[in-house]
């Protein structure tokens, strides 16, 4: 039993070490770090935000478009009407403004449906632009800090007497920190905003399926 607890309590020394030491690498960064850091933190809370949004309004409910096309085969759009307005997805919110123009020329129920389309695309790709800008600034804002950081260590060795590896080699491998700090983000970011446009057009194919058997209804 001594001998688990102190296996336990060595790992977590060498967990609260490793903790200690990206902190301080973070921290050696330089200033130009604090954006970096809100920049990763922005680009989460929006990712994570859109994600959960996206799967929530995608949802296509299988017996949804049956049921409605069977009202409106019954001569019931009232019905068919409430089937839509039950469904908080976006699907239902789309069939609903193609139910209320029942009736009336085609024409006019594809536009007022094409219309509600692009409403509930749009509402999904709320703020994803930004992922889009911090997928270019992150890695722009670390080149900067890395830059500054060589420009400060080319200053220091104009003047000192003695000039070391280790004079240029400690402060340039610290500068490089921004720049694979904002690599990382910036990765990320890109990789996060076409994951959700994957996710978008997915769904317009499936979407684009069951409008055309609401169609065929109508």
């Amino acid at each position: 039993m001594i001998l688990i607890a102190a296996s336990f309590g060595m790992a977590a020394v060498s967990s609260t070490e490793e903790a200690m030491t990206v902190l301080d690498l973070l921290m050696k960064g330089g200033i130009i770090m604090i954006p970096i850091v809100l920049l990763s933190l922005v680009s989460f809370y929006i990712f994570i935000e859109r994600l959960a949004y996206i799967n929530r309004t995608t949802a296509i409910t299988k017996d949804l478009v049956p049921a409605i096309t069977g009202e409106l085969k019954n001569g019931n759009p009232n019905n068919a009407l409430m089937h839509a307005r039950n469904n908080q997805a976006a699907l239902g919110r789309i069939l609903e403004s193609g139910i209320e123009k029942v009736g009336k020329p085609m024409d006019e129920v594809e536009r007022n449906i094409e219309t509600a389309t692009n409403l509930e695309i749009t509402r999904m790709e709320k703020n994803t632009g930004y992922l889009g800008i911090i997928a270019s600034v992150a890695p722009m804002l670390g080149f900067i800090g890395t830059i500054s950081g060589v420009i400060k260590i080319f200053y220091n060795i104009s003047l000192a007497d003695n000039i070391s590896i280790g004079l240029i080699a400690g402060g340039l491998y610290q500068k490089m920190i921004c720049s694979g700090a904002g690599l990382i983000v910036g990765v990320l970011a890109y990789a996060g905003y076409h994951y959700l446009q994957i996710k978008i057009d997915k769904y317009l194919i499936r979407l684009q399926e069951s409008l055309i058997q609401f169609l065929k209804a109508v």
